[in-house]
């Protein structure tokens, strides 16, 4: 028999287990948003995850305080040092993506065999003074 204080039990087992998969929908896009700005500047996301780290408040666009979730990550550009990342979010909006400090690598130019001598260029090109 299906008594009053069952059916509280069971609604409030319900409630429990659809704001737990809220949750992790939410840590899901928080992941997708690393991974994108991860390959956006050039860094390797490490264990491919993201861990929730704590409920906060944080200031909004308008300056008000609002309920927030903040998860981390690790991420890397050499492949042997681990740097930690923070993303911030209210609900599924990313508010900020936080990275330490870290050293990057400085790309070398472009090779010489792409450089053109100048007087090269004019004798080639120029028909007027032949």
């Amino acid at each position: 028999m299906l008594t009053l204080g069952n059916l509280f039990v069971l609604m409030l087992l319900g409630t429990a287990g659809a704001w737990l998969w809220h949750n992790h929908g939410l840590r899901e896009k928080a992941l997708e948003r690393v991974k994108q700005h991860c390959a956006k500047l050039d860094i390797e996301l490490l264990d491919g995850n993201v861990a929730f780290k704590r409920f906060t408040f944080a200031r909004d666009a308008q300056g008000r305080r609002r309920f927030a979730r903040v998860y981390t990550f690790e991420f890397t550009v050499t492949g042997e040092q681990r740097h930690p990342g923070m993303i911030t979010q209210f609900g599924a909006h990313t508010v900020q993506i936080e990275l330490a400090p870290y050293p990057f690598e400085i790309k070398p130019p472009q090779s010489s065999a792409d450089v053109i001598e100048m007087n090269q260029w004019r004798q080639e090109h120029n028909r007027w003074r032949r």
